[in-house]
Order: C-alpha cells, then sequence, then structure tokens
C-alpha cells in the first residue's frame, strides 16, 4: 500500500510547481516586458508600446489563468504542460535579461570573504542591477 501511494507523486508535484510559478507572473511581469520588447525589436517603437502593451497584458493574464488551473488541477492527470499551443511550458523573460542565482549565503561561494555577487532585488519588476557583474 505504501509503495502505490508513494509512486507517482512527482507528476502532481511538478504540476503544483508550475502552477505557482504560473501564477506568480501577474507579480513579476516577465511575459509583459517580452512581449513590448519582441514587438518593439520586430515592428518599432510604436508597435511596443502600442500591440506589445496589448499582447503582453493578455500574456501575463493568460498565463496566472493557466497558473490558477495547474494549481486547482494538480492532483488529476494529465500532469504534463497544457496550452503550450499559446504559451511556451515555463514563464517568459525579456531577451535582454538574463536572470541568474539571488544572492544569498546558500548560493555564494565566497560568502564567507565578505562580499557575493548576484542579482540584487530580482523580485522588482525590472530590476536589472548586479553586483559584480562581469
Amino acid at each position: 500500500m505504501l509503495a502505490l501511494v508513494a509512486v507517482g507523486c512527482a507528476g502532481p508535484e511538478q504540476k503544483l510547481g508550475r502552477g505557482i510559478s504560473n501564477t506568480a507572473e501577474i507579480v513579476r511581469g516577465g511575459e509583459f516586458s517580452r512581449s513590448m520588447e519582441q514587438h518593439e525589436y520586430f515592428g518599432g517603437p510604436d508597435n511596443g508600446f502600442s500591440i506589445g502593451f496589448v499582447d503582453g497584458v493578455n500574456h501575463t493574464f493568460a498565463r496566472t489563468g493557466l497558473g490558477l488551473y495547474e494549481i486547482v488541477t494538480s492532483p488529476i492527470p494529465p500532469y504534463g504542460p497544457v496550452w503550450t499551443s499559446y504559451l511556451p511550458a515555463n514563464p517568459q523573460h525579456p531577451d535582454a535579461y538574463k536572470p541568474r542565482s539571488w544572492s544569498m549565503g546558500v548560493t555564494d561561494t565566497d560568502h564567507y570573504l565578505g562580499f557575493s555577487g548576484g542579482d540584487v532585488a530580482p523580485w522588482f519588476f525590472g530590476s536589472r542591477f548586479s553586483v559584480f557583474d562581469n
């Protein structure tokens, strides 16, 4: 009985984690920034602020709604990503910004020397300031 309960927990766990990540998109704003950036690159600044804005709002609300759906249905199969024809499985970032790990004692190798690198406040929308950026 224990084997039946313990086997197969990875699917619901991944679906729940993906749902939480997608639901946080409305706060993170990555889809919005990416849509505005892509429309500006390929269509000019006017398209970035008009079409990119509307497309970014649509993608943000779609990903947030998808996240809520995945949280509610996490114990129910299928466990793989759904609706990938409209949204990629993982949240997007603008091409001009590549996120790195947060600066904290657990992940920094030079913590005991008194300084460390990494993103400073990566949870703020538009934060691109890094310490010791090479």
